[in-house]
């Protein structure tokens, strides 16, 4: 990190925390030598990421949050995070859906971004195992009614788990026996080596089912899942055909990532010409 005078506060907040957990800790002077900004700035952003959870604040500077690797947050705790980050996820991964095909929606709050985007996507099959994708559509449609061109949604049946979707055999058995054009996949943790990953292992079972009745997989995740790793890998790298992140991703990270799938970062130059 150089001179950032003109960082916006989430850039400037992205960039704290890959220092962050990189470094295993930084001080707040610092931050100030490196971003070009004062004091107070960086405190207010230490304290701004500590209340996200995302690191600790101690003596002098910060620190990473160290959670359990069976650690699952609900969904309204995650619902509040990395908000801008999401919706450009969502939009940017919305125009990859053309009318007309069988896409696969699974749990998470990044998901949930997208689905709201798809609304106006005519003549899409939906399967979901999350409830909360599912509303999306069916409040939708309570709403403007059974328009023409409005989604099917399929959504499978399962044991609800903190983050709201429907895991275990059930589900399961369900996708098993389905087939879809293209895959979005939220994940707790993304990596090189553990690729993608869950705290709940039934979660991660139900997952490989998504990823295995999928043509096409798009994982849709923010910058802050890069670098974690729940209890249970549910697929390497290589399974996936694109990541759609934020801009928040480091450099060095785009380019570990780059070498095993496609990288649409949201909201840069070329985004819209994303192909996957």
């Amino acid at each position: 990190m150089s001179e950032n005078q003109n960082l916006l506060a989430e850039q400037r907040r992205a960039l704290i925390l890959d220092e962050v957990r990189r470094r295993g800790g930084v001080r707040v002077n610092e931050l100030t030598r490196k971003l070009g900004v004062s004091d107070m700035t960086v405190r207010r952003d230490l304290d701004a990421l500590a209340r996200q959870g995302v690191l600790e604040k101690v003596h002098g500077g910060a620190v990473p949050v160290v959670e359990a690797s069976t650690h699952e947050p609900g969904f309204e705790a995650k619902s509040g995070l990395e908000l801008t980050a999401k919706e450009d996820i969502a939009r940017a991964a919305a125009k990859l859906v053309s009318p007309g095909t069988a896409i696969a929606l699974s749990g998470g709050t990044t998901t949930y971004a997208l689905a709201q985007q798809l609304l106006e996507v005519p003549d899409l099959t939906v399967v979901t195992n999350s409830v909360r994708v599912a509303d999306v559509f069916h409040a939708a449609q309570r709403t403007s009614g059974q328009r023409q061109g409005a989604a099917t949604v399929v959504l499978t049946g399962g044991v609800r788990t903190p983050s709201d979707s429907l895991v275990g055999p059930v589900a399961d058995q369900a996708i098993a026996a389905l087939h879809f054009d293209l895959l979005f996949l939220g994940v707790h943790g993304i990596s090189v080596e553990a690729g993608l990953s869950t705290p709940n292992l039934a979660e991660a079972e139900t997952n490989r089912r998504l990823v295995h009745s999928a043509r096409r997989v798009v994982v849709v995740a923010d910058h802050t899942k890069w670098g974690t790793v729940g209890l249970s890998s549910f697929a390497a790298l290589e399974q996936v055909d694109t990541l759609v992140t934020d801009a928040g991703l480091p450099a060095e990270a785009r380019a570990e990532i780059s070498e095993h799938l496609r990288v649409v970062v949201a909201g840069e130059p070329g985004e819209d010409d994303a192909d996957i």
